[in-house]
C-alpha cells in the first residue's frame, strides 16, 4: 500500500471505530503506537483523552518478561521508545488495573473472521490478552483479513476486528456489547 492509501485507510478506520457501541461506552481504552505499515488510530487517543476516557498504552516489563497496560495523559511526554523500538508508555506511567479496561486495540499482521490473529511471533500480546477482561479488537487493513489463520494452543482470539471498511464481530462477547 502507498503512504496515501495507508493514511486514507487509517482515517476511515478511525471514523468507523467512533461509531461502534463498544467505543462509545468505553471509559478505558488501550491503544498501540502504530508501526509505519499498521493502521494508525493514534489521533483517537488524543480525542479519547479530551472526552475524559482513560488512555492506556502497552509497556514492556523486563522483570516479568511481559507487557502491561499503563495510563498515559500526555501523548508526547508520557511515551518512550520501547524494547523493540515501538513507542510505549513511559516509566512514570502507572499500570492500569486489568479489570478497568473496556477496549483493547490489538495490532496484527493478519486476522481471520473467527478472531484468529497472526502476530509477530514472540507471543507477548497473547500472554497479555490472556489476562485482560475488556473487549479485544484486532486492527488491520482489509488486505490483512485472511480466510483462515493457523493457531496454536497459546494463541488468543480477538472479539472483533476493525478495518477501514468493516467491523467484524468474531465472538458472542462482541455481539453482546
Amino acid at each position: 500500500m502507498t503512504a496515501d492509501e495507508r493514511r486514507e485507510g487509517s482515517a476511515r478506520a478511525r471514523s468507523l471505530l467512533e461509531e461502534q457501541a463498544v467505543w462509545l461506552r468505553a471509559d478505558a481504552v488501550v491503544f498501540f503506537a502504530p508501526m509505519p505499515e499498521e493502521v494508525d488510530l493514534w489521533a483517537l487517543a488524543e480525542k479519547a483523552l479530551g472526552d475524559g476516557k482513560t488512555v492506556g498504552l502497552p509497556r514492556f516489563n523486563a522483570e516479568r518478561n511481559q507487557y502491561s497496560a499503563c495510563a498515559v495523559s500526555d501523548l508526547k511526554g508520557d511515551v518512550k521508545a520501547g524494547r523493540f523500538g515501538i513507542v510505549e508508555a513511559g516509566d512514570s506511567c502507572s499500570e492500569l488495573t486489568l479489570k478497568r479496561l473496556d477496549l483493547i486495540l490489538v495490532p496484527g499482521l493478519a486476522f481471520d473472521s473467527q478472531g484468529r490473529r497472526l502476530g509477530r511471533g514472540k507471543g507477548y500480546y497473547d500472554q497479555w490478552l490472556a489476562t485482560v477482561q475488556g473487549k479485544t479488537c484486532g486492527v488491520a487493513y482489509d488486505e490483512q483479513i485472511e480466510r483462515e489463520i493457523p493457531v496454536e494452543p497459546h494463541d488468543k482470539l480477538v472479539d472483533c476486528i476493525l478495518t477501514p471498511t468493516r467491523w467484524i464481530c468474531c465472538s458472542q462477547r462482541a455481539v453482546l456489547e
